[in-house]
């Protein structure tokens, strides 16, 4: 039997595979979450640079969030990147969840991104 994160391993190679299909076209949301914090950013991989970036960690979300491993926190980042995104004339990304399941604070996240005006 294998662990969680062998798995989750598995579900990101998977997903990957068919995020390559579009990267020519469109940029990159990647999403990762720990235990305490949620990070997202959207990669440019044609070049692979890091174009936008935000997380529980950064200035803007620590003066506001208390607790960055929930799904206000997550809510909030989506928000975060969202608009950053906009600054940058980045609206429509692809959505790299990397192998966690789509619910709880990814699923939070993704939405909010969406109400911002991301499209994916």
């Amino acid at each position: 039997m294998q662990s969680s994160s062998q798995l989750r391993l598995r579900r990101k190679n998977r997903q990957r595979t068919k995020i390559r299909r579009v990267i020519g076209e469109r940029y990159r949301l990647c999403v990762h979450r720990s235990g305490r914090h949620i990070y997202a950013q959207i990669i440019d991989d044609t070049k692979a640079v890091t174009l936008v970036a935000a997380s529980t960690l950064s200035q803007e979300v620590r003066g506001t969030i208390k607790n960055g491993g929930n799904k206000v926190a997550a809510a909030f980042v989506g928000e975060l990147i969202a608009k950053k995104a906009k600054e940058k004339d980045i609206s429509t990304v692809v959505f790299d969840r990397s192998g966690f399941l789509y619910h709880g604070r990814i699923k939070a996240l993704a939405d909010s991104a969406r109400e911002h005006g991301l499209i994916f």
